[in-house]
């Protein structure tokens, strides 16, 4: 097994490691990585492979202990144990009546209590105001119902182990956009929620020309208004620039990606808006550890091909594994999951790889070795999951799909996702899915109040390889906030590790535009701005994201968020909130 970094036994620690009726510590980290290998491959004697199942154990077992392939949260802390659930994320549905919206928080509690995310669309809900027939009164309105599920998310710790994480999307045609839109402007509200708004390409198109568009009233389906396009795209701009929410959904891009339109249209995202769900979906992820993926060439460090397409292989059915022993919290998600059998394989230590490598993260290198890598991981997930579509069959919703338009055959009907690997990119010591670098320094805030302080050891390395002076380089850096800003490295060392405030936003968005391109779910991503940066430049990174065929975007610019997940140096100045993180509220309290 690999030795794991201190930060990575303290995370474990406290979250994933078995404990026994004392809360004493039960399990080591081998054993944790041998009872998910051993509950996941139980899965291929369910499918008919008993004769296999050893094998594939040992496989899993090798490829988690490496550290080239770890699951979400959910599937190390409960797989082998006797909660049993294993998915990341679900989208619950939220209809419009008061039986419906309790039934929903209840479902919500059911899924936060196994360490899953929830993601929900409001869009069904009345606008404040609005008639209910049944009390002769009047609606509240999408965003107070939004309140309650906050509230109660605040009193749920999923597992025992952390608080839930939350995604609310509101339609833009909605009546009460607006109200949602400002929702997190008091600093204090929703902070168990991110929140997305699903624009349109009507939308868009209306908010570029200066048009409007209709409002649509949920109760009849029918216009009710009309709004300035480009006035409510400039308050969705100032929102997002003063509170890094909302963000947008580009949901017609969502729904042209759709295998199974024929089973309803897609309306919301889990919480970090990587797998976009229809209602009661459920997904379970897995990320490969590309920093695990170079090899010693003769004109140094290379990808090793091959042994990415073995671990996204692996990667791919172990995660198809995942969906038969899983034990989801009730019948309508099991219909829904084992119908499509979605999974969202990803990256992380993609900044890892990239400095390893000597590719500037903001370089046009940088995106198209983006590109190469994951048209790689996408072509073998695909590989793997028509192979397993031909051992056992394709996912029983394949009939009237898009692939069996296409004449494809899959397993999974989704098989790609890149997901923020907040807390397991800490457990594999590698940089976070494909952002870049936050800082060479930083502190990091963690379990429950903790702090984590780290140095990157990659900058360590890279500054006694240029025969710098450790402690001056270091501290230098840490006083100037990164690199680059600092006195004393030389212009290849700041080319390289240049960090998340540093990269432009179009280099930001080149870099998840290569990504997207080969992933069928969607990206989890943070543009980041500095704080001196314009409200019209969160303007023109959403505009070039619909244009590039995103589909979705997060700006968060710098010191907007007054509790910050990690600050710059190993001092006590905050700096930034590292927003791709967000998946885990016990790392980024939002």
């Amino acid at each position: 097994m690999e030795q794991l970094t201190a930060n990575a036994l303290r995370v474990l620690e406290a979250r994933y490691l078995r404990r026994d009726g004392a809360r004493r510590l039960a399990e080591k980290p081998e054993g944790m990585f041998e009872r998910v290998a051993s509950a996941v491959a139980a899965a291929e004697g369910q499918e008919g492979n008993a004769a296999g199942e050893a094998a594939w154990r040992a496989r899993f077992l090798e490829v988690m202990a490496s550290l080239r392939f770890l699951p979400n949260s959910p599937t190390l802390m409960n797989a082998g144990m006797p909660l049993g659930q294993l998915s990341a994320c679900f989208v619950i549905p939220v209809d419009d009546s008061m039986e419906a919206i309790f039934e929903s928080l209840k479902q919500m509690a059911l899924v936060q209590r196994t360490g899953g995310g929830a993601g929900f669309s409001f869009s069904r809900l009345r606008p404040e105001g609005d008639i209910v027939s049944a009390t002769d009164g009047t609606a509240s309105g999408p965003v107070s119902f939004m309140r309650i599920f906050d509230a109660a998310t605040e009193h749920i710790r999923q597992g025992g182990k952390r608080r839930g994480a939350n995604m609310g999307v509101l339609r833009v045609d909605h009546p009460d956009i607006l109200a949602l839109i400002g929702a997190k402007a008091d600093g204090v509200s929703l902070r168990n929620f991110n929140i997305s708004v699903a624009v349109t390409d009507a939308f868009m198109g209306a908010a570029a020309e200066g048009g409007t568009y209709a409002l649509i009233s949920p109760r009849t389906g029918q216009e009710v208004g009309r709004a300035d396009a480009g006035a409510v795209f400039e308050a969705l701009t100032r929102a997002a620039w003063a509170t890094g929410d909302p963000g947008l959904l580009f949901i017609d891009a969502i729904n042209r990606a759709n295998p199974t339109p024929h089973h309803g249209a897609i309306e919301a995202t889990n919480p970090c808006g990587e797998v976009p769900l229809l209602p009661w979906e459920a997904c379970n992820l897995g990320s490969v550890n590309l920093a695990r993926m170079l090899r010693r060439g003769p004109d140094g460090p290379a990808v090793d091909w091959a042994a990415l397409e073995e671990t996204v292989r692996t990667g791919l059915r172990f995660l198809d594994d995942v969906i038969e022993v899983n034990r989801l919290p009730g019948p309508a998600y099991e219909e829904v999951v084992r119908g499509n059998r979605k999974v969202g394989l990803g990256v992380m230590g993609f900044a890892e790889a990239l400095i390893a490598l000597g590719i500037p993260y903001d370089a046009p290198e940088a995106a198209a070795l983006a590109g190469e890598v994951m048209g790689r991981v996408r072509a073998a997930a695909d590989a793997a999951s028509a192979e397993l579509a031909d051992e056992r069959g394709v996912y029983p919703w394949w009939a009237g799909s898009v692939h069996q338009r296409e004449g494809v055959r899959y397993r999974n009907a989704n098989r790609t996702a890149i997901a923020p690997t907040g807390t397991i990119g800490i457990i594999a010591g590698t940089s976070a899915s494909i952002e870049p670098l936050f800082a060479p320094a930083y502190r990091r805030h963690a379990l429950d109040g903790q702090v984590l302080e780290e140095v990157n050891p990659l900058f360590l390395r890279a500054v006694r390889e240029a025969g710098l002076p450790e402690r001056e380089t270091v501290e230098a850096v840490v006083r100037a906030g990164g690199v680059c800003a600092a006195q004393g490295p030389p212009d290849a060392l700041r080319a390289t590790f240049v960090t998340a405030l540093e990269v432009s936003w179009e280099g930001h968005l080149a870099v998840q535009e290569a990504f997207q391109a080969h992933v069928d779910n969607s990206v989890s991503k943070t543009i980041n701005l500095p704080a001196s940066a314009p409200v019209e430049r969160v303007g023109a990174a959403y505009r070039s994201a619909w244009e590039r065929g995103l589909k979705g975007i997060t700006v968060y610019r710098y010191g907007t968020q007054d509790t910050q997940v990690l600050e710059l140096g190993a001092g006590d100045d905050p700096a930034l909130f590292e927003y791709g993180a967000r998946c885990d509220p016990e790392e980024c309290r939002v």
